[in-house]
């Protein structure tokens, strides 16, 4: 079997040949390694290539001088630059011993097989001839990619204690190629999950927020975390979902997990972050605000959940602050959290309100979690289809348009800028929003109407 790449990759594969015949043509080995080789054999887009050589850190310096990076260098990386490609060249080593579940203390300079041997998963231990595509496997790789497997390159435990993070990566791959994770390899993962709080949360994050973002379904993958004590380790707050029962009228899925996993579900790939993380920890607040009984008012006995948005905010900001993730990001996620319930009163609201909510800057976001969480529910699209109809007719105008009358306008007729100032702005706009007025003089006659008689 050969690889073949696709057209779409053309370019990008032809610099990576043009730095591998270089090293060739000085009498080095290169061989286009790991990733590239996995997912052109799975008719995958390919989004960078490794070069894996014989030639030292130090000599594949001198051979592309003024065109390197060395920031990997103390693990045997150059990065190699191409036209407008980058490339890293990696000299074929084996690790010496890992003492932080990171970083080995120090590598070997080796052949290709040992490099392949020192890798993590079989499927990433492919290499490829550049110009003829002819696979080299060592570790039976190609089998477990044809029998969609994800195993360790030897002793499942060891590969993991080298790096914790493989246990992440593992999980991964099996839930965005949809593989099964081969019994020893799972089997290692679930005695080893605690040790998962050792990498850095940025690392983690990074590879979390890729699983539900990128695996055909999320589903899969929180399942998986869920079994397997990784997620415990880094969002016990998520774990506490399961078991959360619902109201069964509104949601006959089941729990707060199932329907939460059922909306990640919902969404196509690629996923937005913020939509994702916003779908993930939507109804966050449940678990802290579950209550059962009757109604204060109607007495109605039901299962409820009342305040769990504005907790939701709270917690969601918490958990993505600790997750390192930008600030932007993180208050485009409380958005999502804070105002997802408002739709349940949508077509009962005044024009100015509904055109606030139509307003937010995450919007379409918003609009696309409310669809997926009537889906994983009742099913009763009507109030998310009034929204979309009500957003449409606002494309040929702003949802929220330039106020009319500002404080400036209002200290030019006498005004006196107050708390009352500020009220009597507020209803203007909402006035403006209602169509109620349209122009300078129709805001006049409203604040004439206004003002007391006698």
């Amino acid at each position: 079997m050969k690889v073949k790449f696709d057209k779409a990759s053309e370019p990008l594969i032809k610099a990576a040949r043009k730095v591998a015949q270089k090293l060739e043509d000085a009498g080095y080995e290169a061989l286009f390694a790991g990733g590239c080789v996995r997912d052109a054999l799975c008719g995958r887009g390919i989004k960078d290539v490794d070069i894996a050589t014989s030639a030292r850190p130090d000599q594949v310096e001198a051979l592309f001088a003024g065109r390197i990076v060395s920031i990997g260098k103390a693990f045997g990386v150059i990065l190699v630059l191409e036209g407008k490609f980058q490339f890293d060249v990696a000299s074929y080593r084996s690790d010496g011993a890992y003492v932080n579940g990171r970083h080995p203390e120090e590598i070997h300079f080796c052949c290709a097989e040992e490099d392949a041997l020192r890798r993590d998963l079989t499927i990433n231990g492919l290499f490829c001839n550049p110009h003829s595509g002819s696979i080299i496997d060592y570790v039976d790789g190609l089998d477990d990619l044809q029998n969609g497997v994800v195993r360790t390159i030897g002793c499942a435990n060891d590969r993991f204690e080298e790096d914790h993070l493989r246990m992440l990566r593992a999980l991964r791959f099996a839930s965005v190629m949809q593989f099964e994770i081969e019994d020893q390899s799972w089997q290692a993962i679930c005695n080893m999950s605690s040790k998962i709080g050792r990498v850095s949360i940025e690392r983690i994050t990074n590879e979390f927020v890729r699983m539900i973002c990128e695996a055909p379904k999320p589903s899969i993958a929180m399942n998986m975390l869920y079994s397997s004590g990784l997620l415990m380790q880094f969002l016990p707050e998520v774990v506490a979902l399961h078991g959360v029962e619902q109201p069964p009228q509104f949601h006959p899925e089941g729990d707060v997990w199932i329907h939460t996993c059922m909306m990640l579900d919902g969404i196509k790939v690629p996923r937005d972050p913020v939509l994702a993380l916003g779908i993930l920890f939507h109804d966050i607040g449940k678990p802290g605000t579950y209550s059962f009984g009757p109604h204060p008012k109607t007495g109605e006995v039901r299962i409820r959940f009342m305040g769990h948005a504005d907790l939701g905010f709270k917690i969601t900001g918490r958990i993505l602050a600790r997750l390192k993730l930008p600030n932007s990001l993180i208050a485009a996620v409380q958005e999502l959290v804070s105002h997802h319930m408002r739709f349940i009163d949508a077509q009962k609201m005044r024009k100015s309100t509904l055109r606030r909510l139509l307003g937010l800057e995450h919007i379409d976001n918003l609009l696309a979690l409310n669809k997926q969480d009537c889906l994983a529910s009742n099913g009763d699209l009507s109030g998310y289809e009034f929204l979309v109809e009500q957003y449409n007719q606002f494309q040929d105008e702003p949802a929220l348009p330039p106020p009319i009358v500002t404080g400036k306008v209002l200290i030019k007729w006498g005004h006196k800028p107050s708390p009352e100032m500020g009220a009597l702005i507020k209803k203007l706009y909402n006035a403006q929003l209602e169509g109620k007025i349209s122009s300078l003089e129709d805001a006049k006659s409203f604040v004439e109407k206004l003002r007391p008689r006698g």
